[in-house]
C-alpha cells in the first residue's frame, strides 16, 4: 500500500541530493521515518489557558496532565501506550534534535503522583542538559492501537511551537489540534497560526473546548467555521466539552459523552490512524513535494530573473553596449571636429584679410593726410623709413593676431576629444616669422619732377612777356612807347606769377604721384601678406588636420578594439547565461513534474487538505 507514495518520497529525496540541499534532504528522510511508524502522533498545540490538558486527559479518560489555577506545562508531554502506568523526563543531549540521530537519551524516572511537578519541569530535569520532555505511559486500548498524544507547552506565537524541544515540533505530528476556548471567537493569533501550520501540515483540526461553560457556543463555533473559511484555513472545527467527557467516563453516562462531542474528534483520530499509510501518507507526501519543490525552484527562478536583469545592465552585455556608444560617439566627434576646424579656418582667413586691409588702410590714410602739405622732394626719405616701419608693424601684429587664432583654433577642435582624456593638442605651435621684415616688397622711389632753374626762367619769361605786350600796347594808345617802366614792371609782376603757379602745379603733381606709387606699393604689400597669411592658415589647417585624423584613427582602432573584445567576451558569457538558463529550466520542468507526480497522490482520494501550485 505504501509504494506508490513512497517511491514518490524517494524521488524527492533524490531530487534534494541532486539540488545539494542536505537539509531538505534530511526532513525528507524524517519524514519518510515519520511515515512509515505505524504510530499517529497528534500534536495538541494552542494559547495558554485554552483547555489543552485537560483536552488531552478528556481523550485517554485518565487525568495524566495537571490542570487547575497555577498549574502551567513548561515540558512538552507525550501521553503513549504502556502495559503499566509510568512517567519518566526525558532528556535529549543539545547535539541531537532528530528522531534518526541515533543519540542516546536519558530518562529521569518520576512516580505517577509527581507528574505535576514534572511537567511544571521543578522535578527530574538536569540543568544544562538541553531539551527535555515528559512521557507518560498508559494502557490505554486508543492508545494501543497507535494514538501518540503530545500536549505542548502554551504559546502565542508558531515559532514558539516545540520551543527547545524537537519532541513538540509540528514537522514530526501526524496531526495537529488546535486547541480555542468558546468564551471567544478565534484571535488574530490563532488564525496566523492556523494558515502557517496548514501550509506545512496536511491534518489540522480546530478544537474548540469548554462548550459546556457558553451556552452560545454554536454561535461561537459558526462564526469560527466562517473565519476559518474567510481565512482560508482547510480545518475542520469540532466543539467539545472535556468537562462532560470525563464527568460521563465516571458515571458512564452516553448520552453525556454524545452531548460532550468527543465522540466525533476520537471518530476523526481513529480515521486518521486508520489512513495514516494510505490516505495521510498520500497528503503528507504532496504538501512535502509542495514544500520541497518551493525552496527548490526559488532560488533558480531567482536566478534565472536576475540572469534575464542582468543580460540588459551588468556584465560583458553591458560593457558591448558601453562600447558600442563609443564607436557612435566617436562617429560624432569625427564629425564635429572637422566642422569645428573648417568653421573656425573659414572665419580665421575672413578676419585675419580684414585686419590687414583695415591696417593698411589706415596707413594710406596717414599718407594721404600727410602729402596733402608736404612736398615729396623735401620729405621723402623721412617718409620711406616711417612707411617701411608701419608696414613692418602692421605685418608683424597681423601674424601675432593669426598666431593666436591658430592657438585658438587648435584648442576649439581639440575641446572635442576631452572625453577621452587625451591631450589633444599637436605638438607644434605657430610662430612669427623672424624674416618677415625681409618679405615686404622694397619701395621704389618715384620718378618726382623738380622745377629747375632753366624751367623758372621760361616760364617767367613766358609770364612776363604778356604783361609786357598787354600793358605796352595799351600804353601806346596813351602816346607812350611800348616799352617803358609801367610795362616792364607789369611783364615782372606777371613773370613771377606764372612761376608760382607752375610751382604748384608741380607740387600738386608730386603729392599725386607719390600717392599714387604708394598707394601701389601698399595694394602689392597686402596682396603678398595676405597670401602668405593665406599659405599659413592653409598649412595650419593641413597640419590640424592630419594630427586630428591620425588622433581618430587611434582612437577608433583603441575602441573597435575594445567593441570586438567586449563583443567576444557578451557572446561567450551569453552562450554561458544560454546554458545555464537551459538547465535551470530543466531542473524547473523536471521539478513541475515531481509536483505534479506528487499531487496525483491525492487526485483520486480525499485529501484531509486542499493542496495548491507552488509559487
Amino acid at each position: 500500500m505504501a509504494g506508490i507514495w513512497l517511491d514518490v518520497l524517494d524521488e524527492i529525496a533524490r531530487t534534494c541530493r541532486e539540488h545539494g540541499r542536505g537539509d531538505l534532504l534530511q526532513a525528507v528522510r524524517d519524514k519518510r521515518v515519520q511515515l512509515l511508524d505505524p504510530t499517529l502522533r497528534v500534536l495538541v498545540v494552542g494559547e495558554p489557558n485554552q483547555g489543552k490538558s485537560q483536552l488531552v486527559n478528556a481523550i485517554v479518560n485518565a487525568p495524566v496532565c495537571p490542570v487547575g489555577d497555577g498549574l502551567t506545562t513548561v515540558l512538552p508531554t507525550v501521553v503513549r501506550h504502556d502495559e503499566v502506568a509510568s512517567a519518566a523526563v526525558v532528556h535529549t543531549p543539545p547535539a541531537a534534535g532528530r528522531p534518526t540521530a541515533g543519540v542516546t537519551v536519558e530518562r529521569t524516572a518520576v512516580p505517577v503522583d509527581r507528574i505535576a511537578a514534572a511537567v511544571a519541569g521543578t522535578l527530574g530535569r538536569r540543568p544544562g542538559g538541553g531539551p527535555a520532555h515528559v512521557e507518560i505511559g498508559l494502557p490505554r486500548a486508543l492508545l494501543g492501537a497507535g494514538l501518540v498524544l503530545v500536549d505542548t507547552t502554551g504559546s502565542d506565537e508558531v515559532a514558539a511551537i516545540g520551543g527547545g524541544a524537537p519532541i513538540a515540533a509540528v514537522s514530526r505530528a501526524d496531526a495537529v489540534l488546535l486547541v480555542s476556548d468558546s468564551t471567544r471567537e478565534l484571535s488574530v493569533a490563532e488564525i496566523n497560526m492556523l494558515l502557517h501550520v496548514t501550509r506545512s501540515h496536511p491534518n489540522v483540526v480546530v478544537v474548540q473546548t469548554k462548550t459546556d461553560l457558553v451556552p452560545g457556543w454554536r454561535v461561537v463555533a459558526e462564526r469560527n467555521r466562517r473565519h476559518l473559511a474567510e481565512a482560508g484555513v482547510p480545518a475542520a472545527l469540532i466543539p467539545v466539552s472535556s468537562a462532560l467527557r470525563l464527568r460521563a467516563a465516571v458515571t458512564d453516562d452516553r448520552e453525556l459523552n454524545a452531548e460532550s462531542g468527543f465522540p466525533v474528534l476520537i471518530a476523526r483520530l481513529q480515521r486518521d490512524l486508520a489512513g495514516k499509510a494510505d490516505t495521510l501518507a498520500r497528503a503528507s507526501v504532496a504538501l512535502t513535494a509542495r514544500t520541497v519543490v518551493e525552496q527548490l525552484a526559488a532560488p533558480l527562478r531567482a536566478e534565472l530573473e536576475s540572469q534575464e536583469e542582468e543580460e540588459q545592465q551588468s556584465g560583458p552585455i553591458s560593457q558591448l553596449h558601453a562600447a558600442q556608444r563609443e564607436v557612435d560617439e566617436l562617429r560624432r566627434c569625427s564629425t564635429r571636429w572637422q566642422n569645428t576646424l573648417n568653421d573656425e579656418m573659414a572665419d580665421l582667413l575672413s578676419d585675419i584679410e580684414y585686419d590687414l586691409r583695415d591696417r593698411t588702410r589706415q596707413i594710406l590714410r596717414m599718407v594721404d593726410e600727410a602729402f596733402d602739405t608736404a612736398d615729396p622732394l623735401v620729405a621723402w626719405d623721412t617718409f620711406q623709413e616711417w612707411l617701411e616701419r608701419s608696414l613692418v608693424e602692421a605685418a608683424e601684429a597681423n601674424h601675432e593676431w593669426l598666431v593666436q587664432r591658430c592657438d585658438w583654433a587648435a584648442r576649439r577642435v581639440a575641446a572635442n576629444f576631452a572625453r577621452y582624456g587625451y591631450d589633444a593638442l599637436p605638438p607644434w605651435s605657430v610662430t612669427v616669422p623672424e624674416d618677415l621684415d625681409n618679405r615686404l616688397p622694397e619701395i621704389e622711389r618715384p620718378n618726382i619732377d623738380r622745377f629747375t632753374a632753366s624751367q623758372k626762367v621760361i616760364t617767367g619769361m613766358k609770364g612776363s612777356y604778356g604783361g609786357l605786350l598787354m600793358f605796352g600796347l595799351a600804353l601806346t594808345l596813351a602816346g607812350m612807347p611800348m616799352i617803358n617802366p609801367v610795362s616792364i614792371g607789369a611783364g615782372a609782376l606777371f613773370g613771377g606769377k606764372s612761376i608760382r603757379d607752375e610751382s604748384r602745379q608741380m607740387l600738386r603733381r608730386r603729392q599725386s604721384t607719390v600717392k599714387t606709387a604708394i598707394q601701389r606699393h601698399v595694394d602689392d604689400f597686402f596682396v603678398r601678406m595676405n597670401k602668405d597669411c593665406r599659405d599659413t592658415v592653409r598649412q595650419v589647417q593641413r597640419m590640424l588636420r592630419d594630427h586630428f585624423t591620425a588622433l581618430t584613427e587611434e582612437l577608433q582602432e583603441s575602441i573597435v578594439r575594445s567593441f570586438r573584445t567586449a563583443k567576444q567576451a557578451a557572446d561567450t558569457d551569453a552562450a554561458v547565461r544560454d546554458q545555464r538558463q537551459r538547465e535551470i529550466r530543466l531542473k524547473m520542468t523536471r521539478l513541475a513534474a515531481l509536483y505534479d507526480q506528487a499531487q496525483q497522490l491525492t487526485a483520486a482520494r480525499s485529501a484531509p487538505a486542499r493542496l495548491g501550485p507552488p509559487t
